[in-house]
């Protein structure tokens, strides 16, 4: 099986929240003072099963590993 291409709804959804835009938009919108130089899973509001989920995805550099990257760079 090939990749798959993953976008924020699904993330949204994978962790087990509503994948709509508007709550998407919200979360950003809220927590968009992340500064570069904080690690997205050392935020308040990454919660220890949030951190492990997107740690393992990004050192196995698995499919969500972009999506959750995407997410840091929209709240910086």
């Amino acid at each position: 099986m090939g990749p798959q291409f993953r976008c924020l709804p699904d993330l949204f959804c994978q962790l087990g929240l509503p994948g709509d835009q508007a709550l998407i938009d919200a979360v950003v919108w809220h927590h968009q003072s992340v500064t570069m130089d904080i690690k997205l899973s050392d935020t308040e509001f990454w919660t220890s099963s949030l951190c492990t989920f997107a740690c393992e995805e990004i050192a196995e550099d698995a499919d969500w590993s972009v999506v959750v990257d995407d997410l840091s760079r929209l709240l910086r």
